[in-house]
């Protein structure tokens, strides 16, 4: 007794020190850490800084300095860019194109994701890796092939084409995601919703996928960045035509300027305004859709 009723001080004293060296070490590194992020977060933000600022620079005043801010908020590049490069059709166009293959991708997806967890258990594997390898296959690999088929299928210079393209890549990482969260889920609802005469698509509709609203939110912010950012396939399916997505507009109107860098700036921060406003005013619900998704 006596043994063990010294020893117990001992405990707390190396304790005691052993919490007082990590207080020390930590309220010594945290300085130090955020002293080391300033010169980071400079680097991070400068090329924004420069996009921004030159975007409402004049000729004269790109031509004097490329890093001094602008003197005055010159808007003759805005309106110029939106006018000579037609940005406000291509903004449409590209709209269009991220809100059918969201949509589209989301439903099926879903389901998939759906037939997967719940049928058979045996094969469940097996088919969630035949979609898994699409994110195992380079992307280029196809890129010949999918042209040759919709060339061969007309439907190259059309809408079609890229919602078609976008539903096939983009399914791979929403199924893996939608599988991961469903497995996570107890189907004591929809069972429930069977034994009351529900059928499949009811049971799914009314209450499997209204359950699935935290990793559908991560699901479309991811899947609407790459979609609305894709640069490669739109110039390959649309260039050359009133059909053509913002990327492609931008690209064509910095070919078109070469040296007038005030109106190609202009056009990056049309083309990337879309996607930050939308951040900012949802940043809330784009943090809870990833900590939802993640879960699974």
């Amino acid at each position: 007794m006596s043994a063990t009723t010294a020893s117990r001080p001992a405990q707390g004293t190396a304790t005691r020190s052993a919490g007082r060296r990590r207080r020390v070490r930590h309220g010594f590194g945290r300085p130090v850490l955020e002293v080391a992020m300033i010169p980071i977060t400079i680097a991070y933000l400068f090329p924004l800084y420069i996009m921004v600022s030159m975007s409402f620079k004049t000729g004269g005043e790109i031509a004097a300095s490329t890093v001094a801010p602008p003197q005055s908020l010159y808007l003759g590049n805005y309106e110029t860019a939106w006018v000579s490069a037609d940005l406000g059709r291509a903004m449409l166009n590209s709209l269009l194109v991220t809100a059918v293959s969201i949509t589209i991708a989301v439903l099926i997806g879903a389901m998939a994701a759906y037939a997967i967890v719940r049928g058979n258990r045996r094969t469940s594997t097996v088919k969630l890796m035949a979609f898994l390898l699409g994110m195992m296959i380079p992307g280029q690999l196809g890129m010949v092939p999918l042209y040759m088929l919709m060339r061969d299928a007309g439907l190259l210079q059309t809408h079609a084409s890229l919602i078609i393209y976008y539903v096939g890549s983009l399914m791979p990482m929403t199924v893996f995601l939608y599988t991961g969260f469903l497995k996570t889920q107890s189907p004591t609802f929809e069972e429930a919703a069977k034994i009351d005469g529900a059928g499949w698509w009811k049971a799914f509709f009314h209450v499997v996928f209204p359950l699935l609203r935290p990793v559908t939110g991560t699901v479309i912010i991811i899947n609407t960045i790459n979609t609305w950012n894709d640069f490669l396939t739109p110039l390959l399916y649309l260039a050359g035509t009133p059909n053509r997505t913002l990327p492609v507009a931008v690209f064509s109107f910095q070919g078109e300027f070469a040296s007038e860098w005030g109106l190609i700036f202009a056009g990056m921060m049309i083309a990337a305004l879309p996607v930050l406003v939308v951040y900012f005013f949802l940043q809330k619900h784009v943090i809870q859709g990833f900590a939802g998704g993640l879960k699974g």
